[in-house]
């Protein structure tokens, strides 16, 4: 049930299109209409300025903290690294060249079956008698001889990469 009126006259203006409105009635809509105005437009100025509030805060919540240092504190902690670490690669190092003298001589011992097998193998041709496990004995010699040769190559080229950074840099500089 609607409202009873307040005011003395109870006529109905809603579909009267020559109804007269009194100038109060006039300038409280027209006010009202303004600030509706002001409204939209603080609504969106205050849209503007907070749409990008979810990313704002993940920066400002972000835990990581940044050290600036000087040139000396770095030298001197590259400097300790260095010598952390220079006694590590230094054995490393001997013990990668005993494992190459060790793998050259096992290379003099597999070129001198080689060619033990290569003499074997020419008296083997030449004789009608040819022994067959004699010839499976050098093609293992031959096939061990070439595995052996790679891993040599494979080795000296961890020790030259190694003496190629065993030259720590100089941290006094």
């Amino acid at each position: 049930r609607p409202r009873r009126s307040i005011f003395s006259c109870a006529q109905d203006f809603r579909n009267d299109a020559s109804a007269v409105c009194p100038p109060n009635v006039r300038e409280c809509v027209s006010t009202m209409e303004d600030c509706c105005e002001e409204a939209y437009e603080a609504q969106q100025l205050l849209r503007n300025g907070t749409f990008d509030l979810p990313r704002m805060n993940k920066v400002l919540e972000s835990q990581r903290v940044f050290l600036l240092i000087d040139e000396a504190t770095v030298k001197r902690y590259r400097s300790d690294l260095a010598d952390e670490i220079e006694p590590q690669v230094n054995e490393l190092i001997d013990r990668a060249e005993q494992g190459l003298k060790l793998l050259r001589r096992k290379e003099g011992l597999v070129h001198s079956k080689v060619e033990a097998a290569k003499v074997v193998h020419s008296r083997a041709a030449t004789a009608p008698t040819a022994n067959k496990r004699e010839e499976r004995r050098a093609q293992l010699l031959s096939k061990q001889r070439r595995r052996l040769e790679e891993e040599v190559r494979v080795l000296e080229s961890e020790i030259m990469a190694l003496v190629g950074t065993r030259g720590i840099p100089n941290c006094a500089n």
